[in-house]
């Protein structure tokens, strides 16, 4: 009884089997199978609405065992072929209009999905579709690889670099790139590292931020440190290492004046001229009234007016004018929102 090889599905002729019989056995094992197996180059039609299903028919002709299989039919969806689990190398072209993939693999497997216009070179291990080759140790092009396949669009690079694009790319998900050190300044790209690198060396243990608007604490709108309120009722004073030393605090919104911080010291007083009306009794003996209400009663009187006089007095101060007076010495201000890192 005849038997059939594993992978190909050829008839092996049992010992004594097919008398006189068994030369159409091997023309059509050699003629028809193997050929198709090594050269054959078969189209098949992608059913469109559900799986195309292709089975390794025991030594008989059938499409799966083809080593060149074009995909034709037209799709309104992916859609799936299903090949047999028998180990073999194909070359699969998808050939379908509609401009949908065709996903070629094991019944219940992932396989390799094949866009439409694209051929691809597949091999079955025995469980599922995969791709057979995956390094080519050199490549030659006879015309530019296109941007949307990866290349630069160009036959010569148009600027610096191997790679060079005919127009930016579009990135999509979480690309990554070269991280470059702090203080590059350069067109190379800048990744979320390099930009948190650069704004720490800006703001250093030490460093104070501020805000004229905003309360929320740096560490949260940096994305870095540790940062505590600082400076709160005070302005910012630049060190002269020497008197003001940085990190130091000192002076006051307020000062009392007293005898002990405002020496003596003189004051001018310029009378710009002024007159007095001068009452005079001719009775001596009455000249001792007390308010010019008794003025107005007195016989005999007189008057005289003094004018166009002009004094300067001079008067020895002692530092003790508005002795205990607290005084506003705060300058003109902004005030902010002020943190120091500490950390």
């Amino acid at each position: 009884m005849s038997t059939y090889s594993t992978n190909l599905a050829l008839e092996l002729i049992g010992t004594g089997q097919q008398a006189g019989a068994w030369g159409n056995t091997t023309n059509n094992n050699i003629g028809t199978l193997i050929e198709q197996a090594i050269s054959g180059y078969a189209s098949q039609t992608i059913t469109d609405g559900a799986d195309t299903v292709l089975l390794m028919t025991n030594g008989g002709s059938c499409t799966a065992r083809n080593m060149y299989i074009v995909m034709t039919g037209t799709l309104s969806a992916a859609r799936n072929l299903i090949l047999p689990t028998n180990n073999k190398l194909y070359f699969v072209s998808n050939g379908t209009s509609g401009g949908y993939a065709v996903t070629v693999k094991c019944s219940g497997q992932t396989g390799v999905s094949i866009p439409a216009g694209a051929a691809a070179t597949l091999v079955c291990n025995g469980t599922d579709i995969a791709i057979a080759t995956n390094y080519m140790p050199s490549l030659s092009l006879g015309t530019a690889l296109p941007v949307t396949s990866g290349g630069t669009g160009v036959t010569t690079s148009t600027g610096s670099g191997a790679n060079v694009l005919g127009t930016s790319p579009t990135l999509t998900g979480t690309p990554v790139a070269p991280t470059a050190t702090v203080g590059t300044n350069t067109t190379q790209i800048a990744t979320t590292a390099f930009v948190t690198s650069a704004v720490q060396a800006a703001y250093p243990v030490g460093s104070i931020y501020m805000n004229a608007s905003n309360s929320t604490n740096p560490a949260t709108l940096l994305g870095f440190g540790t940062w505590t309120a600082t400076g709160q009722g005070r302005m910012l004073l630049g060190t002269d290492n020497s008197t003001y030393t940085a990190g130091t605090t000192g002076g006051s919104a307020t000062t009392t004046i007293s005898s002990g911080n405002l020496p003596a010291h003189d004051h001018s007083i310029t009378d710009p001229g002024h007159f007095h009306t001068n009452v005079v009794s001719p009775n001596p003996d009455v000249n001792n009234f007390t308010g010019p209400g008794d003025r107005g009663n007195l016989a005999g009187q007189t008057t005289t007016a003094v004018t166009g006089i002009t004094k300067t007095n001079t008067t020895q101060g002692n530092g003790s004018l508005f002795s205990n007076t607290a005084m506003t010495t705060i300058s003109p201000y902004l005030v902010v929102y002020m943190w120091v890192r500490t950390a």
